[in-house]
Protein backbone atom coordinates (compact mmCIF):
# COMPACT_ATOMS: atom_id res chain seq x y z
CA UNK A 1 0.00 0.00 0.00
CA UNK A 2 0.86 3.74 -0.71
CA UNK A 3 0.06 6.01 1.37
CA UNK A 4 0.71 10.06 1.76
CA UNK A 5 1.83 12.21 4.43
CA UNK A 6 2.56 15.56 5.66
CA UNK A 7 5.13 16.98 7.72
CA UNK A 8 6.33 20.90 8.44
CA UNK A 9 3.84 21.72 5.32
CA UNK A 10 0.27 21.90 4.28
CA UNK A 11 1.12 20.88 0.78
CA UNK A 12 -1.53 18.18 -0.34
CA UNK A 13 -0.80 15.91 -3.38
CA UNK A 14 -3.09 15.32 -5.87
CA UNK A 15 -4.14 12.31 -7.83
CA UNK A 16 -2.93 9.62 -5.49
CA UNK A 17 -5.25 6.80 -7.33
CA UNK A 18 -3.17 7.52 -11.04
CA UNK A 19 0.42 7.82 -9.09
CA UNK A 20 0.05 4.81 -6.95
CA UNK A 21 -1.10 3.00 -10.25
CA UNK A 22 2.08 4.33 -12.45
CA UNK A 23 4.02 3.62 -8.89
CA UNK A 24 3.16 0.10 -8.77
CA UNK A 25 3.66 0.26 -12.92
CA UNK A 26 7.36 1.39 -12.58
CA UNK A 27 8.14 -1.80 -9.59
CA UNK A 28 6.52 -4.32 -12.04
CA UNK A 29 8.33 -3.11 -15.34
CA UNK A 30 11.36 -2.56 -13.69
CA UNK A 31 11.31 -6.12 -12.55
CA UNK A 32 10.03 -7.88 -14.90
CA UNK A 33 6.82 -8.85 -12.74
CA UNK A 34 8.96 -10.23 -10.03
CA UNK A 35 8.47 -7.83 -7.51
CA UNK A 36 5.19 -6.15 -6.23
CA UNK A 37 4.57 -2.95 -3.88
CA UNK A 38 5.03 -3.61 -0.10
CA UNK A 39 4.14 -0.80 2.22
CA UNK A 40 5.57 2.93 0.46
CA UNK A 41 5.00 6.22 2.82
CA UNK A 42 5.46 9.23 0.72
CA UNK A 43 6.51 11.84 3.20
CA UNK A 44 6.35 15.66 2.25
CA UNK A 45 7.79 17.97 4.05
CA UNK A 46 9.64 21.11 4.10
CA UNK A 47 13.60 22.12 3.83
CA UNK A 48 13.80 22.42 7.01
CA UNK A 49 12.20 18.86 8.21
CA UNK A 50 14.34 17.15 5.30
CA UNK A 51 17.48 18.54 6.79
CA UNK A 52 16.91 17.29 10.66
CA UNK A 53 16.17 13.93 8.96
CA UNK A 54 19.39 14.15 6.90
CA UNK A 55 21.26 15.04 9.94
CA UNK A 56 20.01 12.43 12.57
CA UNK A 57 19.76 9.28 10.44
CA UNK A 58 22.47 10.15 7.66
CA UNK A 59 25.07 12.47 9.11
CA UNK A 60 24.63 14.89 6.85
CA UNK A 61 24.36 18.64 6.93
CA UNK A 62 22.72 20.15 3.92
CA UNK A 63 19.53 20.18 2.17
CA UNK A 64 18.34 17.59 -0.63
CA UNK A 65 15.54 17.15 -2.27
CA UNK A 66 14.69 13.57 -1.38
CA UNK A 67 15.70 10.72 0.97
CA UNK A 68 14.93 7.42 0.53
CA UNK A 69 14.70 4.54 3.48
CA UNK A 70 14.79 1.10 1.74
CA UNK A 71 12.67 -1.33 3.84
CA UNK A 72 12.30 -3.96 0.91
CA UNK A 73 11.79 -7.61 1.62
CA UNK A 74 11.14 -11.04 -0.93
CA UNK A 75 9.53 -9.50 -3.26
CA UNK A 76 7.96 -6.57 -1.96
CA UNK A 77 8.81 -3.36 -2.21
CA UNK A 78 8.80 -1.15 0.53
CA UNK A 79 10.59 2.38 2.01
CA UNK A 80 10.06 5.96 3.52
CA UNK A 81 10.59 8.47 0.73
CA UNK A 82 10.84 12.11 2.27
CA UNK A 83 10.53 14.40 -0.52
CA UNK A 84 11.27 18.56 0.43
CA UNK A 85 8.62 20.68 -1.34
CA UNK A 86 10.44 23.47 -0.55
CA UNK A 87 13.13 22.09 -2.57
CA UNK A 88 11.29 20.35 -5.37
CA UNK A 89 9.92 23.53 -5.98
CA UNK A 90 12.93 25.33 -6.54
CA UNK A 91 14.49 22.50 -9.03
CA UNK A 92 11.40 23.56 -10.88
CA UNK A 93 12.33 26.96 -11.24
CA UNK A 94 16.62 25.59 -12.07
CA UNK A 95 15.51 22.97 -14.58
CA UNK A 96 12.74 25.03 -16.38
CA UNK A 97 9.91 22.41 -15.26
CA UNK A 98 6.64 22.66 -13.55
CA UNK A 99 6.56 21.92 -9.96
CA UNK A 100 4.49 18.81 -10.68
CA UNK A 101 6.94 17.47 -13.30
CA UNK A 102 9.66 18.02 -10.79
CA UNK A 103 7.87 16.28 -8.46
CA UNK A 104 7.35 13.60 -10.13
CA UNK A 105 10.36 13.09 -11.01
CA UNK A 106 11.71 13.09 -7.38
CA UNK A 107 8.97 11.12 -6.39
CA UNK A 108 9.67 8.29 -9.10
CA UNK A 109 13.54 8.80 -8.48
CA UNK A 110 12.96 7.44 -4.91
CA UNK A 111 11.17 4.40 -5.94
CA UNK A 112 13.80 3.78 -8.40
CA UNK A 113 16.34 3.70 -5.24
CA UNK A 114 13.76 1.38 -3.67
CA UNK A 115 14.21 -0.83 -6.62
CA UNK A 116 18.68 -0.95 -6.57
CA UNK A 117 19.36 2.34 -8.32
CA UNK A 118 21.71 4.58 -7.14
CA UNK A 119 23.17 7.88 -8.28
CA UNK A 120 26.60 7.77 -6.64
CA UNK A 121 28.59 8.24 -9.75
CA UNK A 122 28.46 9.65 -13.16
CA UNK A 123 27.64 6.29 -15.18
CA UNK A 124 24.87 5.66 -12.39
CA UNK A 125 23.12 8.87 -12.87
CA UNK A 126 23.41 8.39 -16.46
CA UNK A 127 21.44 5.33 -15.73
CA UNK A 128 18.74 6.75 -12.98
CA UNK A 129 17.65 9.77 -15.56
CA UNK A 130 17.28 7.53 -18.32
CA UNK A 131 15.01 5.43 -15.86
CA UNK A 132 13.31 8.64 -14.92
CA UNK A 133 12.62 9.41 -18.13
CA UNK A 134 11.22 6.09 -19.15
CA UNK A 135 8.96 5.77 -16.22
CA UNK A 136 8.27 9.62 -16.56
CA UNK A 137 6.75 9.16 -20.23
CA UNK A 138 3.93 6.28 -18.92
CA UNK A 139 2.38 8.95 -16.52
CA UNK A 140 -1.13 9.70 -17.19
CA UNK A 141 -2.99 11.97 -14.48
Amino acid sequence: MITYHKEGTTFAIKGKRSLNKWISETISSESGGSLRVGDISVILCSDEYLLSVNKQFLKHDYYTDIITFNYCEGDRVSGDLFISVDSVRENAKTYGATFQEELHRVLIHGVLHLLGYDDHTDAEKVIMKERENLSLQRLTI
